[in-house]
């Protein structure tokens, strides 16, 4: 077992995959507040793929897709290295929070301050520590509480290379998304470091079919760096491509029921939501403001005013899956 203050990677085995702590604060009465990671060095030099997951801490299916990659990796066989970051967030899934400790989320605050709140001290540690030594990152997300998504990517798809793992993980669909810069993948992209996110559906559970087509996505992406040698297993000839999208909100609470289905195509006018008061008349009907495509929805019945309703994907097409 490792334990570290930086990930100085020339320090691990290589060879070998090695579990470690990489210390980033301490908490009040002075523990250390740690992230669980694993290190595959191969024997041969090449470039480091890292694997983020749980920056938010009711996303969890991130953290079984970097297990069960590194359980079927032979590391003699791996040129270069790979990172899992188990946990990006450990307060917030210790108390099955979304947010920090401190009630803030650690991935709009990117690269935060060596001497700012508590959330904008983690959030730059851990960059500083761990992120910021990847050439490339894939970051593992899910919806969040009481929203339910696809299975999709966020990538800029102008960018050869990340247009390229996008595809790679054959997923339901890929919105061109540039990185922003309050977050993980916006400040890595800001360091040269080739990034995605990947949405993995659902929030606080384990889904193993999405976890099983992400790990093969990420095997994917190894091959396709030349980190392992094998073959790449993507057999999607199109993937559905977004431009952009956006939210649609409520404005009246009251109890929602969003009609549309993940991945359903939407007409401009379409009926996509209804409230209705407590004793159960309808008190608001909301439709489609655009055409698109559902990229996720809200599943939680009990909505206040300015709730979201249903993330909507602009200017669906199909794109071929040239690799």
């Amino acid at each position: 077992m490792m334990y570290c203050k930086n990930l100085d990677l020339e320090s691990w085995p290589k060879g070998e995959i090695s579990q470690g702590w990489v210390h980033i604060v301490n908490d009040g009465i002075a523990s250390p507040i740690q992230v669980p990671i694993l290190v595959a060095r191969g024997l041969e030099d090449g470039p480091t793929l890292g694997l983020t997951a749980a920056v938010h801490g009711n996303e969890l299916n991130g953290i079984l897709v970097i297990q069960k990659l590194f359980s079927a990796l032979n590391p003699k066989q791996l040129k270069g290295n790979i990172v899992g970051v188990l946990v990006m967030n450990v307060p917030g899934v210790l108390q099955g929070t979304r947010a920090f400790n401190d009630k803030v989320d650690l991935n709009r605050i990117a690269p935060g301050h060596p001497k700012g709140t508590m959330s904008d001290v983690y959030i730059h540690r851990l960059l500083e520590r761990v992120v910021y030594k990847f050439d490339y990152l894939i970051d593992l997300h899910t919806a969040s509480f009481g929203r339910r998504n696809s299975y999709y990517i966020r990538a800029d798809m102008s960018d050869s290379i990340t247009s390229r793992m996008a595809k790679l993980q054959a997923p339901d669909l890929i919105l061109n998304n540039p990185p922003s810069g309050s977050s993980v993948r916006g400040c890595a992209a800001a360091q040269g470091i080739k990034s995605i996110t990947i949405e993995l559906r659902d929030p606080n559970l384990f889904q193993y079919s999405v976890i099983d087509d992400a790990v093969t996505g990420i095997q994917n992406v190894c091959y396709d760096l030349g980190l392992l040698a094998g073959e790449v297993n993507c057999q999607l000839e199109e993937v559905t491509l977004c431009s952009d999208s956006f939210w649609c909100y409520t404005d009246e609470g009251g109890i929602l029921e969003v009609q549309p289905q993940i991945l359903d195509l939407l007409d401009e006018g379409q009926r996509i939501a209804t409230v209705r008061s407590i004793f159960g008349q309808i008190t608001k009907e909301f439709y489609a403001p655009a055409t698109g495509i559902v990229i996720g929805k809200s599943v939680s019945p009990i909505n206040q005013t300015g709730s979201r309703i249903l993330h909507l994907g602009l200017e669906p097409s199909l794109i071929p899956c040239d690799l």
